[in-house]
């Protein structure tokens, strides 16, 4: 039991170190080396990398994949601290490392010249690894040790991986969409492409945010609901749910449109208004898809939700909707979390019968609008909070008359309301593959923030889809 007590102890110190590196590291972009902030980091920082050396007699960090090790022992962080993670594996990753040791003789003046080391940008492109090892031998830093990533260790690139699993997910729904009158479905690809999902949920979320701006007008429902079973998955986990729910809600999203297959096509795509009789039509996919799921053949294998979310996904807070219910509390927790994304990605999505194009931000405040009446109110918080004040894939307008696009939210909340946004003009307008800038990033002779959201655009004013630079990237 000690043996255990301590492991969890050294765990948590090693978390403990990275926060503090973490802080170190965005004190160093504000504060002068000798500020007295700064320095309190460092000490705390040497305080508990020589507290791990009295237990275990060494400090090192390692990665491998997408895995952090800590003296052999691979690092579990939660909800909550995951950005640690991010930082850590992404500041390393940058400069290719693939091991960073701290040694019992490590100094607060080595550890605050390293920090500056890490927070410098200008590394070698060819040889980002050779340019971070002469540097930490020209200033001096002997007590820190550092190793490159192996080649056998280096994966694809993440954001090409996170696509890839994108358009598998909505070419295998395509094809058990195919097969469904056949019902030899086959559900151990589907669980396996929903435990993909969730990984790079956990690994790449903003940009697996950024694709959900695919809009395939042609394949609606397959695009439909892929998106709908990301931001369910996502929205899962920031609400708790362990490994095994995620899979299970992820499924039942996956198919929450499923009965659609048997409503004409020319009532799913009617450009005008429907009238009573094919609203009516319309009303019955959720009876339908129940339906369908209790076909399968390895129907045992799909979660009981799964049903829920395929009759509940209609269904509104105030007991409106369709299909009728009796007492709102009997409403599937995954029927009422599916309600709200299936919501938000049919409302940002351009439909023939639609007069208005919701942005991400514009659907959001509708969302909260209806708060209590058509949704949740606790789960749509937890969603409006997870999406953030300016969603993955919103094009804004900055200070420097720049336009971008959110690539990325800042997980800490002092940040919230500066994001990472990819460049896509220059301050003349002129169209251009830029940067991805922090937007938290603070100019270092004038102390104040380097740039700053003026306004949110309407990409299709100016004939800008946005996915496409998400796909870009990847690539």
């Amino acid at each position: 039991m000690q043996e255990n007590n301590d492991e969890r102890k050294v765990l948590k110190t090693a978390i403990d170190i990275i926060h503090h590196i973490n802080r170190a590291f965005r004190m160093s972009k504000i504060y002068e080396p000798n500020n007295r902030i700064f320095l309190r980091q460092i000490k705390l920082l040497h305080h508990y990398i020589q507290n791990i050396h009295k237990i275990q007699g060494e400090s090192t960090f390692i990665l491998r994949q997408n895995s952090l090790l800590f003296n052999n022992v691979k690092l579990k962080f939660s909800f909550s601290n995951y950005y640690l993670f991010k930082f850590i594996y992404s500041e390393l990753q940058k400069k290719d490392v693939g091991e960073l040791l701290f040694l019992p003789d490590v100094t607060e003046n080595e550890l605050s010249r390293f920090i500056l080391l890490l927070a410098e940008k200008n590394l070698s492109p060819d040889n980002p690894f050779q340019t971070f090892l002469d540097r930490l031998k020209e200033r001096n830093i002997n007590n820190i040790h550092v190793n490159n990533i192996p080649a056998f260790e280096k994966t694809e690139n993440k954001e090409k991986a996170t696509k890839k699993i994108f358009f598998l997910s909505m070419t295998h729904l395509k094809e058990m969409f195919e097969k469904q009158e056949e019902k030899h479905i086959s559900l151990t690809t589907t669980k396996r492409l929903m435990q993909a999902i969730f990984n790079h949920i956990s690994d790449n979320e903003s940009f697996l945010f950024g694709l959900t701006n695919i809009k395939n007008f042609d394949e609606y429902t397959l695009n439909h609901s892929v998106n709908v079973c990301i931001l369910s998955i996502a929205l899962g986990k920031k609400m708790g749910l362990d490994r095994n729910e995620l899979i299970d809600l992820g499924l039942s999203a996956f198919f929450h449109d499923f009965g659609k297959l048997k409503i004409p096509k020319d009532i799913l795509l009617k450009p005008g208004k429907l009238d009573k009789k094919e609203r009516d039509i319309i009303q019955l996919h959720p009876h339908y898809g129940a339906e369908m799921l209790i076909q399968m053949k390895e129907f045992s294998h799909l979660p009981l939700q799964a049903l829920n979310v395929a009759m509940e996904h209609h269904s509104r807070e105030d007991n409106s909707g369709y299909p009728k219910y009796k007492k709102k509390n009997s409403i599937n927790l995954f029927s009422k979390m599916v309600k709200i994304t299936d919501f938000f990605d049919a409302i940002t999505t351009k439909r023939p019968y639609r007069k208005k194009d919701f942005s991400r931000e514009q659907a959001l405040s509708l969302m909260l609008e209806l708060s209590g009446k058509e949704f949740n109110p606790l789960i749509l918080k937890v969603f409006v909070n997870m999406m953030g004040t300016y969603p993955v894939g919103t094009l804004v307008l900055l200070n420097t008359a720049e336009i971008g696009i959110v690539y990325e939210n800042n997980a800490e909340a002092i940040n919230f309301y500066r994001p990472k946004i990819k460049l896509i003009t220059d301050k003349l307008g002129n169209k251009t593959d830029g940067k991805v800038v922090d937007l938290s990033e603070i100019d270092a002779q004038t102390k104040s923030y380097k740039r700053t959201i003026s306004k949110t655009l309407a990409p299709n004013k100016y004939n800008i889809n946005v996915s496409d630079y998400f796909i870009a990237e990847a690539e």
